[in-house]
């Protein structure tokens, strides 16, 4: 077995506000290999977005790195000088934002920014660094590179933008790449132009990335293993097709039953019951436990970390292909 990419092994990122210590990302552990992609999903406010920010040094006060380790190519991260993390920042590692004007400067072409990522890692003229960029905005689709590289960010369109924005993600051949999802905004079409042009990228460049998003849509055809996050703990991961045809945490299971694809013309969408518990006031307890239909007294406790067949399900009342089925209706049932 090839040593994965990215390793990261009980990460704990907190907010330390008025109110309390919010624990935004708690002991998590994930892998992720070469060519290899990985979904994070999981509901708004779970903790994806810190997760891909902490991998990069990105979290600012009041938030702070507090545990774990993060190794990319066995390397640590955490405790790098911000020097040395801006070095591997877009060179050996990059992130692709949900909104590209975040990526992009407005009032720069785009092949000065193009150029400027690619010159500020590698010492190569001037020409080359553009015939890369234009390869680059070939590569994610977009016709008439030579024409885009001399537009201002403004002068595109939000999906044109959203490639650009991916194109000098994988500018410097990054080894891993953090994916917040960008597709978001975008219209259906588009979106699964950019997922197709994201996964054959990974492939061919052999780059690791984790994609963040909420839709489980989205990762269905695009991601390798899928990592289920609830109020900032891993809830439930593994080969992304077993997960999606047999979920064994509850709440991955409701979130399957919500994808309105699921449901009959006129029928009612399913949702899960309650909200996401407030992260000033979580114990050691399971998270989903008030949502949950098949909660008792002994999910007061922390939960235990199940493994089979490499997945990993962080339940005392894991499901099974037959309960799974049902979940959806029992949980309905349980809704006010």
């Amino acid at each position: 077995m090839t040593n994965p990419v990215l390793s990261i092994d009980n990460l704990q990122t907190h907010f330390f506000t008025r109110a309390g210590v919010v624990k935004a990302v708690d002991n998590i552990s994930l892998s992720v290999n070469a060519g290899e992609i990985l979904g994070l999903v999981g509901e708004s406010g779970s903790g994806k977005s810190i997760t891909g920010f902490s991998i990069l040094g990105l979290v600012d006060e009041p938030g702070r790195i507090v545990g774990g380790s993060i190794k990319l190519s066995g390397e640590e991260l955490i405790g790098k000088p911000e020097a040395a993390l801006r070095r591997i920042r877009g060179g050996r590692a990059s992130m692709i934002f949900q909104d590209p004007m975040m990526t992009l400067n407005p009032v720069l072409r785009i092949e000065t920014q193009m150029i400027e990522a690619i010159r500020a890692h590698e010492k190569v003229p001037r020409r080359e660094a553009w015939q890369r960029a234009r390869d680059g905005l070939a590569q994610v689709g977009i016709p008439s590179p030579e024409e885009r590289l001399k537009c201002y960010p403004h002068e595109l369109s939000g999906g044109m933008r959203q490639r650009v924005a991916i194109a000098i993600a994988f500018l410097n051949r990054p080894e891993f790449i953090v994916a917040d999802e960008p597709t978001t905004a975008l219209d259906v079409t588009i979106q699964s132009q950019i997922l197709a042009e994201a996964q054959k990228l990974c492939r061919e460049n052999r780059t690791a990335m984790i994609w963040i998003t909420h839709d489980l849509s989205v990762v269905a055809g695009l991601a390798d293993t899928i990592a289920v996050m609830y109020a900032g703990r891993i809830v439930e991961n593994g080969p992304a097709e077993a997960v999606l045809r047999s979920p064994r945490h509850p709440y991955t299971s409701g979130l399957i039953k919500s994808v309105p694809g699921e449901h009959l013309v006129g029928q009612r969408l399913f949702q899960i019951p309650g909200m996401t518990p407030s992260l000033l006031k979580l114990g050691e307890a399971c998270a989903f436990k008030e949502r949950c239909a098949y909660q008792d007294d002994a999910c007061s406790a922390a939960p235990p970390i199940s493994m089979e067949g490499g997945r990993a399900c962080r339940c005392f009342h894991p499901l099974r292909a037959d309960t799974a089925a049902q979940s959806g209706g029992a949980a309905k049932e349980s809704a006010p």
